[in-house]
């Protein structure tokens, strides 16, 4: 053994494992974006693209106010205008090589070596450019761009051969935002090529971008049946572990009245613990949004605000909204009593009462389930945020050996984290390691069990105060209290 003179230092691993964040929050939004005005617009369709902000989504995606045809821009918009939340994964399904319609010849005048074809979703690629019956070349006689309206400019080059040209004719395909189905949102696997779309893509998002998905929206698509328990399917089950809830709209095409609500809802199909249905539409001055698409962002900034831990309700808290309408626009005025009739038929709607606020606690599983941690959606998405942030925390700890050492990292490290956030977001959590649940079958087997128990808080969706007459008090006064 060698001698030690001095001073040493010695590092022992820790013996508590860090626990990783699972982003209750997080949106995953599908649907269309004006992908035409992008250089490549090939390569943002039916993959994840995870936005930090509202403009970079605009930058990556493309931008128009037409929210019907372009239904992704609603959460662009409400990011950026209503409520400045962030991270947001976007998924387009419009496909240039797939949704697409000729564009007929346009003749256009040039201003100043500019010419703007005022047609929303114009092709950059197979565009014809002529002056008169000569066809141009582009970057030779002028380049191309798109203006904030999203209309395509041809910008005359000084050198070019057309620089003297009072106007251009211009032919080629745009996109057609109209020819997206349900089905191209609900998406498919092609077993042949290996590639996902819709819905499908949702799988992608942790592994590709390493965030977890808390809140599933399909503005504008997900008052279809279809659309909205494929939603809420994914929700219940992503990559085979995490869990999230999906936010789809109750048709008001046929829910046309608060008392058309319950009856839609559960022809829609939209009767799971994993879902969070909203009814009608939100309006903002004269701008038409998707309830979802609403109430997902207030939902994720609520969170940020306390922790990114979802433990309160989003019901009664203030929206940014001036009033709530039907898809077509036509008004519709709640009071308290009707709002609450909505909520409970287990939808989420929203109510003016010294401004507007959402109104609704209860998830798409009530009044058929009686099941508290599926019918209140704060209790709903705790236990959805308490199972990802394990899997996430503990992961590492897959494969190491199994032995007392890895029982207690897990039950001190998940019993220390679980303490904080009590009194705050839960009365309290505790783990346990019990022998009864491992059996020596198990063990040889090379599974372990840990038995976890969590006490979100319910919302106080009720609070009553009995008044009554005291008579006695009011002869008391009468008399000097003698």
């Amino acid at each position: 053994m060698s001698n030690k003179h001095g001073v040493f230092v010695r590092e022992e691993a820790t013996a508590l494992t860090v626990p990783r964040k699972s982003s209750a929050g997080l949106q995953v939004v599908i649907g269309t974006a004006p992908v035409n005005v992008l250089d490549d617009p090939a390569s943002a369709v039916n993959v994840p693209i995870l936005a930090n902000s509202a403009p970079e989504a605009m930058e990556a995606l493309g931008y128009s106010s037409d929210f019907k045809n372009y239904t992704l821009c609603q959460t662009m918009y409400v990011t950026s205008n209503l409520y400045q939340v962030s991270p947001v994964v976007y998924i387009n399904v419009l496909d240039p090589e797939k949704h697409k319609k000729t564009m007929e010849e346009k003749e256009v005048s040039v201003s100043s070596l500019q010419a703007t074809v005022r047609e929303a979703g114009i092709l950059k690629k197979g565009l014809t450019v002529k002056n008169g019956e000569t066809t141009l070349k582009e970057k030779e006689d002028y380049v191309l761009s798109f203006d904030s309206d999203g209309y395509l400019v041809v910008t005359l080059l000084a050198a070019g051969s057309a620089a003297e040209a009072g106007s251009l004719k211009v032919s080629g395909s745009m996109v057609d935002p109209s020819s997206v189905t349900k089905e191209d949102i609900i998406g498919a696997y092609d077993a042949s090529t290996g590639k996902e779309t819709g819905m499908e893509v949702i799988r992608k998002v942790y592994p590709k971008l390493g965030v977890v998905p808390g809140i599933l929206i399909a503005p504008g698509w997900s008052q279809e049946p279809e659309v909205g328990i494929a939603l809420s399917a994914k929700a219940a089950n992503i990559n085979g572990v995490f869990k999230a809830i999906a936010f789809p709209d109750i048709d008001t095409t046929k829910a046309k009245k608060y008392t058309d609500v319950k009856e839609v809802k559960e022809k829609s199909g939209f009767t799971s613990e994993f879902c969070y249905p909203i009814w009608p539409c939100f309006m903002v001055g004269s701008v038409i949004l998707a309830g979802s698409a609403v109430a997902a962002a207030r939902t994720a900034y609520l969170d940020a605000t306390r922790d990114d831990v979802p433990s309160k309700s989003p019901s009664n808290e203030r929206i940014a909204i001036t009033g709530t309408c039907l898809a077509d626009g036509t008004e519709i005025v709640l009071d308290q009593d009707q709002a609450t009739v909505v909520g409970e038929y287990g939808v989420a709607t929203a109510f003016n009462m010294n401004g507007f606020r959402m109104w609704g606690n209860h998830t798409g599983a009530y009044p058929g389930s009686g099941d508290a941690k599926d019918i209140w959606i704060n209790v709903r998405r705790m236990f959805n945020w308490q199972g990802n942030t394990f899997i996430l925390s503990y992961f590492d700890k897959v494969d190491d050996p199994m032995n007392f050492i890895l029982i207690e990292n897990v039950v001190d490290s998940e019993n220390i984290r679980c303490a904080a956030y009590a009194p705050a977001h839960w009365a309290g959590a505790s783990i346990e390691y019990l022998e009864a649940d491992n059996p020596t079958t198990d063990i040889l087997a090379g599974r372990m069990t840990f038995r976890q128990h969590i006490a979100p808080y319910t919302p106080a969706e009720t609070i009553e105060n009995i008044l009554n007459y005291d008579t006695d008090m009011l002869k008391a006064s009468f008399t000097g209290g003698e």
